[in-house]
C-alpha cells in the first residue's frame, strides 16, 4: 500500500473523552456563530461548497490576464445584482460587493432582521491580504490610453483603494453605524477577521459581529507576476490538478477569489433571540515568526497550534480534524506539516484535509471559507478529503491524512483552522461543537 493510501485509511486506535471540557461558563464570555455566507470558486453558499467537497469537484478556470496572458485562477460566480444595483458594483470594488453579498447572506442565514437590530451596536471586521491593488492597476492602465493625463483619472480611486473599504462597503450597504475596519493579515487574515470579533464581544463593545475574510486578489496582474517570478505559480496541463497540496510533484500556488464572512455574537445574546448555533469560537490565537518575509517558521506555527488549543481549554488530543493551510509550495507544505507532527505527536484521533486542493488560494479569504467548508463536519460525520494528492511527499506525512475521498468518522466536536501569512503572522482558530 502506498503512502497516500496509508494515510488515507489510518483508523485511530483510541478515542477523546466523552464531553469536551467548556473553559468559559459565563454565557456573556461565550462566543457563538449563528450565521454564514460565502462564495467559492466552487460554491455561493455553504450547502453548494459543501456538495462539491465532499464530491471531490474542484472548479479552477483558464483566465487571460493583462500582461501575464492565460493564467489558472479560481473565480467567483455569484449575484453581485442580488444585493447591490449596477452603479454602486461599478463604482465600488469587487472585494467590497463580495463583502456584501457575503455579509447580506450571512445575517439572511442568521435570522437576524436589520430593521429590527440596532445600527450602532454592530461591527464588521473583513480581513483582506491586500487591497486596491486591483483598482490601481486599472486606472493607470486607463490613463495610459490617454498619454497619462490625468485630468482621466478617476475620482472613485480614493475611496475604493483606502484599506478600509471592504468593510466599509458593507456598512454603507446596510446601514450599520458601529465600528467596521478591516485586518491586513496576508493570508491569515480570515482568521484574524474572526478573532478580533470574538474580542471585540468580550470587551463588550459590540453586540453583533459581521467577522471573516474576502479577496480579489485574481484581478490584478502583479500578484500573478510576482509569485512566477519567484517559481511558486502553479502549472499543469488540467487547470483543476494544478493546485497539488502535499503532493511530490506540486509546484506552487492557483490564485483564486472569494470570500467568507460570519455573524458572531456572545452565547447570551444568541440564546435570547432562540438562534440557531453552528459552532462555538473556543480559542485562537496570532503570532509572529520574525524570521524570514515569505519562509514558514514551523516552531512559531506549532507554538501558535499550541496557544490556541490551550486557550480553548483542551489538548491536541481533545481536536478531532485540522483544517490545513497548505499552499501547495514545497517549503511551505513541508513546514506546516512539521509543525502539525510536532503539535499531534500524541494524538492519534486527529484528522487532517485541505481545501486549497479544490479553489486554489483564496489569499485574505482562505481561512474563513476552509473553515466554512469544514463546519458541516459537525453534523455529517464526514471529514471531506484532500484531492489531487497522486504521490505523497514523504515530508509531508500525517497519520489521518484524508486523500481522494470523504472519511466517516465517529465523530467531530472540535476543529482547528490554520492560515499562516507573508511577514510571518501565523494564526490557528479552534472551534467547536455547540454545548450547553
Amino acid at each position: 500500500m502506498s503512502a497516500a493510501a496509508k494515510a488515507s485509511s489510518a483508523t485511530p486506535a483510541a478515542q477523546a473523552s466523552p464531553r469536551l471540557r467548556v473553559r468559559f461558563k459565563n454565557p456573556d464570555e461565550r462566543i457563538v456563530v449563528t450565521g454564514l455566507g460565502l462564495t467559492a470558486p466552487n460554491g455561493n453558499n455553504l450547502a453548494e461548497f459543501r456538495a462539491n467537497l465532499l464530491a471531490g469537484r474542484p472548479n479552477i478556470q483558464r483566465m487571460p490576464i493583462r500582461y501575464m496572458g492565460e493564467v489558472f485562477a479560481g473565480v467567483c460566480n455569484y449575484d453581485a445584482l442580488k444585493y447591490q444595483k449596477r452603479k454602486e458594483v461599478r463604482n465600488g470594488t469587487r472585494a467590497g460587493s463580495i463583502a456584501i453579498y457575503c455579509a447580506r447572506e450571512a445575517l439572511a442565514d442568521a435570522g437576524l432582521d436589520l430593521a429590527k437590530m440596532n445600527p450602532a451596536r454592530a461591527g464588521v471586521y473583513i480581513g483582506i491580504t491586500e487591497h486596491g491593488n486591483v483598482e490601481t492597476e486599472n486606472e493607470i492602465f486607463n490613463i495610459s490610453q490617454f498619454n497619462y493625463d490625468t485630468k482621466y483619472w478617476t475620482h472613485h480611486h480614493n475611496p475604493r483603494t483606502v484599506a478600509n473599504n471592504p468593510a466599509g462597503e458593507v456598512t454603507i450597504n446596510l446601514g450599520l453605524t458601529g465600528p467596521h475596519y478591516t485586518i491586513g493579515a496576508a493570508c491569515a487574515a480570515g482568521n484574524a477577521g474572526l478573532i478580533q470579533a470574538a474580542q471585540m464581544l468580550r470587551l463588550g463593545e459590540v453586540d453583533v459581529a459581521l467577522a471573516g475574510g474576502v479577496s480579489e486578489s485574481i484581478h490584478t496582474f502583479g500578484i500573478f507576476a510576482a509569485f512566477k517570478a519567484q517559481g511558486a505559480l502553479a502549472h499543469h496541463e488540467d487547470p483543476n490538478k494544478a493546485s497539488r497540496p502535499f503532493d511530490r510533484d506540486r509546484n506552487g500556488i492557483v490564485i483564486s477569489e472569494g470570500g467568507a464572512l460570519y455573524v458572531v455574537e456572545r452565547l447570551s445574546t444568541a440564546l435570547a433571540r432562540g438562534a440557531r448555533i453552528i459552532c462555538e469560537i473556543a480559542g485562537y490565537n496570532l503570532n509572529s515568526d520574525a524570521t524570514d518575509a515569505v519562509l514558514p517558521n514551523p516552531e512559531r506555527q506549532a507554538e501558535c497550534m499550541f496557544a490556541a488549543i490551550a486557550r480553548s481549554g483542551l489538548e491536541p488530543a481533545d481536536i478531532d480534524l485540522v483544517s490545513t493551510h497548505a499552499t501547495a509550495t514545497h517549503q511551505g507544505d513541508a513546514q506546516e506539516c512539521a509543525a502539525l507532527r510536532q503539535v499531534f505527536a500524541s494524538s492519534n484521533s486527529t484528522y487532517f484535509n485541505n481545501t486549497k486542493s479544490f479553489i486554489g488560494h483564496a489569499m485574505g479569504a482562505a481561512g474563513a471559507l476552509e473553515l466554512a467548508g469544514n463546519l458541516p463536519s459537525f453534523t455529517d460525520q464526514l471529514v471531506h478529503p484532500t484531492i489531487n494528492l497522486d504521490n505523497l511527499d514523504p515530508a509531508c506525512e500525517l497519520a489521518n491524512l484524508v486523500i481522494a475521498r470523504p472519511r466517516p468518522v465517529s465523530r467531530v466536536r472540535a476543529i482547528l483552522n490554520n492560515s499562516f501569512g507573508m511577514l510571518g503572522i501565523n494564526s490557528a482558530v479552534v472551534v467547536t461543537s455547540y454545548q450547553n
